[in-house]
């Protein structure tokens, strides 16, 4: 399965969590829906989706099963598919829809967050549920979810969904990844990271010292003396 764009994770997150928190009004329509994604709170980031652009979402996401439009009002209501769409739980789709919507999360913020969708028992029940997306991604070859290194000041590392591919690492900041140089709990790279890292600095290195033979090539023709 291809990975969601930004927009069709925030839409397809939406309708996880109107479903959960205000039944009474769902399945939702297209400006509810819309109101729900661009919504000032429990959003990071806060977004500004055009109608167009929800529309469209919502059109993607109905041709992969993963949003079905009601067919029992003059006004078209879409619902969500999600758990059946990616074969989770209810645990597990709960985290990754608010990681959805609220970006890296630690366990004890993804069960604080979740008091209105789903009562976890404890903490504990939070990191058996990232455990069992986290094998899942192991065993499938697609991660669902990564674990970032345990920022300064932090006694819990924080967790984010890859629904819309490893994109999602290459787009936090520093402060956001934590400091794994300096701290020694941090989990280690993995063996194709090491891997890339060295050929970027063997790279870096070649380009080192063929811009010092170009230096001292023009401080002989300058005739200048080599520090």
């Amino acid at each position: 399965m291809r990975a969601l764009t930004p927009i069709e994770a925030r839409v397809l997150a939406t309708l996880m969590e109107k479903a959960r928190t205000v039944p009474d009004s769902y399945p939702l329509s297209l400006n509810a829906l819309l109101l729900g994604c661009n919504q000032k709170t429990s959003r990071d980031p806060v977004t500004d989706i055009t109608e167009a652009q929800a529309q469209a979402a919502v059109d993607a996401l109905k041709a992969r099963s993963l949003v079905f439009e009601g067919s029992s009002s003059r006004v078209p209501r879409f619902e969500h598919n999600f758990q059946r769409g990616f074969g989770v739980t209810e645990p597990q789709a709960v985290v990754l829809g608010l990681l959805m919507l609220r970006g890296p999360l630690t366990p004890g913020e993804l069960r604080t967050n979740s008091e209105r969708w789903y009562k976890f028992a404890d903490i504990a029940s939070v990191e058996d549920a990232l455990a069992g997306l986290k094998a899942r991604g192991e065993d499938s070859g697609t991660a669902l979810v990564a674990q970032l290194p345990r920022a300064a000041g932090m006694r819990e590392q924080r967790w984010l969904h890859l629904l819309c591919g490893d994109g999602a690492l290459a787009g936090l900041s520093p402060a956001q990844f934590g400091d794994g140089a300096s701290n020694p709990e941090a989990e280690p790279i993995s063996l194709g990271q090491a891997e890339r890292l060295e050929q970027r600095l063997q790279a870096l290195e070649s380009q080192v010292g063929q811009l010092q033979s170009q230096l001292a090539h023009l401080q002989q023709e300058l005739g200048l003396s080599q520090a």
